[in-house]
Formats: structure tokens, sequence, C-alpha cells
């Protein structure tokens, strides 16, 4: 990031210029003609990197380039597309991109990052004056051009090691494939129109850690930003109080007519654990759950059984992560399972307790934090699964402590609210993503991963995401309308 000069040009933190002019491949001219705007790909890769690398390979999934560079530039272009068929600008909205190593390990990645490399404010037709505006939303909102000569508006960096090294996410590269059907990999295509819709405006400039505006003024985004506890907008509040809403979970919404608006198009109703019977006790209530992946969706009616624990550690936890002995197949039998987070992944926690007759799976838990989903894909898993936190595993085990062999008298509910929409505040507003623990690069800047369906804009790219950023899927083109475009 670079000091404001008299043209009141700030650069974006953590952007990069482009590398050099000589670099750049214009990538656009090729857009539809039907399409609303042009996106221009400027390629930022070295020769034999990247977009550039020779490497030969087969079409695949109708991407019919036969280098490993043409590929990811066709797979480039269909995001592109898509977005250029989304969007209105008479300026085309030029994109530096580059695949370049990115952090990653045996079973996690980076898998991009991107964002707007100049923002403006005080622009000719500026909605709101003393605001911060991304590059490419302002030169539309201008109808011109007004960035820095030579500069793109959006810089993209995708991981270029993903799947090709032990270190680095081994055996689940990037699908290159246009078609969406990228089996055990990750499709490339929706990686960028996440990452693209960031560099369009899908960020805060505001400094989420600590609350700190740049020179001290909002960015358009920050004016819909609202703390659902105290009311407040985050352009109402000091740095402290922004600072504090940012790690709040549940905390903030978005609160833009056009994203509410679509809200109900969009969400189905929040899935729900209630819990119930004779025995339980001040265990009896609702509670918050994450969905898993795999498995069926709950649904209406619920499917209802006696929680009954598995205990299968000499702590007296259970990780069904074997096949379950008889005395744990007879307490789950026919009941809804609970077991402990750990050791194994939870397809294989769901595929033990259902071979052993379970009707469903809770999985608490096993450290402090806030409630999520449980990934993983197994065809053949046909019950439910839910997750909840560590307090409230501790809070249903303690409800379990008389039970029998094969009796609890506390009975568990796997299905939905009707009364909330998932990954709404009780207004219907959508939440965003404010983890209590601070998660540099995800906080703020995305939904929250309580929505349901899984919405394009969560910190990670879940497997049920379609190509489409428009309801009646996607809430991702309803919030850069919000913002202007």
């Amino acid at each position: 990031m670079r000091a404001a000069d008299t043209s009141r040009l700030q650069r974006a933190a953590g952007a990069l210029a482009c590398i050099a002019a000589a670099c750049a491949f214009t990538f656009g001219a090729a857009a539809p003609a039907r399409a609303a705007a042009t996106i221009v790909i400027v390629n930022q890769n070295e020769p034999g990197t990247g977009f550039n690398d020779p490497t030969p390979v087969a079409p695949v999934g109708g991407n019919t380039g036969t280098t490993l560079g043409q590929q990811r530039l066709n797979a480039f272009q269909r995001a592109a597309d898509i977005w250029g068929a989304t969007l209105t600008s008479s300026v085309p909205i030029r994109i530096g991109a580059s695949f370049v190593p990115l952090a990653c390990t045996a079973t996690s990645a980076v898998l991009g990052s991107a964002g707007a490399n100049e923002i403006w404010n005080d622009f000719p037709n500026a909605p709101r004056a003393g605001t911060w505006y991304p590059g490419a939303l302002a030169s539309k909102l201008a109808g011109q051009d007004i960035s820095s000569p030579g500069e793109p508006h959006i810089i993209a960096h995708f991981n270029a090691r993903l799947g090709l090294f032990p270190d680095c996410l081994p055996g689940s590269g990037f699908y290159l494939g246009l078609d969406n059907n990228f089996g055990e990999q990750i499709d490339l295509v929706t990686v960028l129109l996440h990452e693209f819709a960031h560099g369009l405006g899908f960020q805060t400039f505001t400094n989420h850690e600590t609350g700190a505006e740049i020179q001290g003024m909002p960015s358009i985004w920050d004016y819909y930003l609202l703390d659902n506890r105290t009311g407040k907008l985050w352009v109402e509040m000091t740095d402290a109080e922004r600072a504090a809403s940012a790690v709040t979970w549940r905390g903030l919404s978005w609160n833009g007519p056009i994203v509410t608006a679509a809200v109900p198009q969009v969400l189905v109703p929040v899935s729900n654990l209630g819990v119930g019977g004779t025995a339980a006790g001040t265990a009896a209530g609702n509670y918050a759950v994450g969905d898993a992946a795999f498995g069926p969706p709950l649904s209406n009616p619920p499917v209802a059984g006696q929680l009954m624990p598995v205990v299968d550690q000499p702590a007296g936890t259970g990780l069904a992560c074997d096949p379950l002995n008889a005395v744990n197949s007879l307490a789950v039998r026919g009941n809804i399972a609970l077991v402990d987070r750990g050791t194994c992944d939870f397809v294989t926690k769901a595929r033990n307790v259902q071979a052993a007759g379970a009707l469903g799976m809770v999985v608490a838990d096993n450290q402090p934090g806030d409630v999520a989903g449980m990934s993983g894909n197994d065809a053949g898993i046909t019950i439910p699964s839910v997750r909840v936190t560590q307090a409230d595993g501790i809070r249903l085990k303690a409800a379990l402590q008389r039970r029998s062999r094969t009796q609890s008298g506390v009975v568990a509910s796997l299905g939905l609210d009707t009364t909330r929409l998932a990954g709404t505040d009780n207004a219907g507003r959508i939440l965003m993503y404010t983890p209590t623990a601070y998660s540099p690069g995800s906080t703020v800047s995305h939904y929250t991963t309580e929505a349901k369906p899984n919405q394009l804009m969560e910190p990670a790219i879940n497997t049920d995401l379609p190509h489409e950023v428009t309801p009646p899927r996607d809430l991702t083109y309803p919030l850069l309308r919000d913002i202007g475009w």
C-alpha cells in the first residue's frame, strides 16, 4: 500500500502492480457480444510458467486446450464470460492474474486470492462523498477508466503447486474442465468466480482486525455492515467497536436492500437439533448445528430417536472410527448416535454408526469454538448428520448419565426450523463470516458458513456450488448491486 497522492489514489492493501507491460496478454477481446461488461485478463506469468506452461495435457470437460497453460486460460475465459454476462459497465475490467506458489500443506491449501488493485474516492459521479470504491466499480460509476495507466483493476493469484506436490494437497489439484464435473478435484472455474467477486468489490478496505479505516475514510462496503446486537453500521462505529464486531459470532449482518430482498428466494430453513424427553432436564431445547456435506440434508418431518452416546475410549468418549462393538451397536440401533470429533474423518464416523443401525448422528466438537459444518463425501451414507459445539456436546452428555444400555430418555430430533432461514439473523438479513477467532483474509469479507445452500462467497469452496452468481441460487451479484454495480 502506498500513501494517497494528490489524485486521491490509493492502492488496496496487499495488491500487486503489473509485473511489466511487456508481459501483458489480453484475453478479453473474444468476450461474447451479449456480455454487458468485458473482462480482460492480463497474463502476468513469465514464459514457461502459469498461463504459459507448455506441459501437454488432454482436453477435459469441454476445455479443448492442449497445454496446461492454455487450459488455465480457457477456464479464466469461462469465468470472465459468466461475470461479463452479469455485470454492466462501459469500461473493460482488467484482471492481472498469475499462478504462483501459495501456502499449502498435505491437507489444506490457499486456492487463490484477489482484490482491488486501486481504490478511489470522490471521482466523477461518485454516489457517496468521502468513500472508498474499488477501481473497477469506480470506473463503471465514473463512466470512464480512472485507473492508473497500465494498471489492472483487479489483481488475482492462484496456487500453482496445488495437487502437484506432496506437500500441497496431493491428488486434489484444480479441475480445468468447464462442465463442473470435478469429481475429487477442485473446480477452477468456481474458484475464479469467487476471487473475481472479491476484486469487483466483495471486500471491505477497513482493517478487519483493528477496525481502522484507510485515512479515516470508510469504504462503500462499510455502509452495509450492521452489528445486529447494537444496531450500528460500521460507518457509525469506532475502530474498537468495528474490531469487536468482526470477531462476534453471528454478530454482523449485511444490511443491503437488494441482498435482503433476495434472501428468501435463495436460502432455505435452518437445520435444527431439537432435544426433549423425560430425562432431558436442562438440556432440553433447540441447538444450532453445522450441516454435513455428506448424507441426506435435514428435512421435515424430522428424523427422531433417543440420543445414545458411543463410548469406545478410556476417557469415556466415543470416536466411532472403527466398526462399533456389540455394546455400542445395541445402544445406537434405531436411535441417534452421539459421537466425538477427532482421530478420523466425519464420513468414517457416519459410516460406522450407520452400519450399527443408527438413524442419525450428532458429532460433538472436541475443542472450543463456533458451530461448523462437516466436510466429506460418500454416496453410501443415508442417515443425516450434524455437528454441535463442544459446550453443547458436554451439555448433552450430562443429560445422558442415567441411561441404560438401550434407553436414555433423551429424544433428539434432526429437522428444520421453518421460522428462520439458514445463515440469517432474526430480521432475515444474511450474516457475514465473523468467527470468534480472527481469520486473516476470511473474516468479514465473506458470507457466513451457515448459509444453505452453500454460497459462492463463503470462505471455503464447497463441492455443491454451480457456476451461478445470481438468485435463485446465489447472493453474490445482489451484494455487488448493493454497492453500486
